[in-house]
C-alpha cells in the first residue's frame, strides 16, 4: 500500500490572555511568523498577534488509507490543545481541516512534467 501525506491546519483566537502570556507571545513572534510557515510533523505555530489574536498550526502526518486523514485531523487538534494549555493560553473557536495531497490537483509545471515524461 502507498503511503498518503497529510497536511492538516489547525486554527483559532487567543482568549483571555493576561499581560504575561501577551508579553510571552510577542517576544516569540519572530519564530512564529506566517511568512515562515510550514507543515511539519511536530505542528508549526504561526500568528500576528499585534495585527489580530488568531493563530494556526500547520502538521504534516501520514496514513495508508484516505479514511486515515480523519485520525490525522483528531491527533493534531489535540497537538494544538495541549500545546495551547500546557502553557495557560486560553483560546476559542479551534477548527480543524485536512488535506490529502495525494487527492490536490497537479499545477502547471507538474503536469507538463509529467507529459513529458509519459511521451514516447
Amino acid at each position: 500500500m502507498t503511503t498518503r501525506t497529510f497536511r492538516i491546519t489547525v486554527r483559532g483566537v487567543f482568549d483571555g490572555l493576561g499581560t504575561e502570556q501577551r508579553s510571552e507571545l510577542l517576544a516569540g513572534a519572530a519564530e512564529h511568523d506566517v511568512l515562515q510557515a510550514a507543515f511539519t510533523a511536530e505542528g508549526h505555530l504561526s500568528y500576528d498577534l499585534a495585527a489580530r489574536p488568531a493563530f494556526t498550526f500547520r502538521f504534516l502526518d501520514e496514513g495508508e488509507a484516505e479514511e486515515d486523514i480523519l485520525e490525522a485531523i483528531e491527533r493534531a487538534e489535540a497537538a494544538a490543545t495541549a500545546w495551547l494549555c500546557a502553557r495557560g493560553y486560553g483560546f476559542k473557536r479551534l477548527r480543524a481541516q485536512g488535506e490529502d495531497l495525494s487527492q490536490a490537483p497537479l499545477g502547471k509545471r507538474q503536469r507538463r512534467a509529467i507529459a513529458q515524461n509519459t511521451t514516447p
